[in-house]
Formats: C-alpha cells, sequence, structure tokens
C-alpha cells in the first residue's frame, strides 16, 4: 500500500524549460511569482533556490562565433531568440505559455 503524501514528498517535480520573450519579461513574471526579495541595502535579487524551488538562469543563448587570439570578433554568434530559464517547483500561474521542450536544451539538470 503507498501513502500519497509520502509518495508526492519523495517523488521531485519534473524540471521544465522555459522561454520568455526577453529578460524583462522574465524578471516581470519572477516578481509576480513572489520570487523577488530585498537584500540588506535595498537592492532586488531573485531567490533561486528554496525548499520548495530551484531556478536556474540561463538567460541569452548563443551559438557559434569566432575570435582571433586577442579576443576580437572575427564572426559574431548568432543570438538565440528569448530568455532561457529552468525551473523545478510548482508552476506559477501563467508560465505555461513560456514552457519549451527543446530536443537539445544548452543545460539542463536531467
Amino acid at each position: 500500500m503507498t501513502d500519497p503524501m509520502i509518495d508526492e514528498i519523495l517523488t521531485p517535480p519534473t524540471p521544465t524549460m522555459f522561454l520568455f520573450p526577453d529578460e524583462a519579461a522574465w524578471i516581470n513574471a519572477a516578481r509576480a511569482a513572489g520570487f523577488m526579495t530585498t537584500d540588506e541595502e535595498g537592492a532586488e535579487r531573485l531567490a533561486t533556490f528554496t525548499k520548495d524551488r530551484a531556478i536556474d538562469v540561463i538567460g541569452t543563448i548563443t551559438r557559434g562565433g569566432e575570435w582571433d587570439d586577442e579576443g576580437n570578433v572575427i564572426t559574431p554568434p548568432t543570438v538565440l531568440d528569448g530568455y532561457h530559464i529552468n525551473y523545478q517547483g510548482k508552476l506559477p500561474e501563467g508560465w505555461e505559455q513560456y514552457a519549451v521542450y527543446p530536443k537539445t536544451p544548452v543545460r539542463s539538470w536531467f
């Protein structure tokens, strides 16, 4: 016999990847979900890890590019659309529209 409460505790939430239109949209979503805190100096910070969630901010992803030995750009990298986030925990309201399922993720918890 299984105990649903124990099963819920022992079964971690499935990590989900999100693609927000841009960083501002991500910050607004994080604020609306109550994920932003204020430190001692009054600066706003993202609470990335709690007992209820884990957030991995990837941000802007680029592909390719070429640089010379001094670090000068020869061929600029391609910037992928959106602002990328990995998230694990109870899904905040309204985030479903930003969920993505890439075949080859750049970074994941799987």
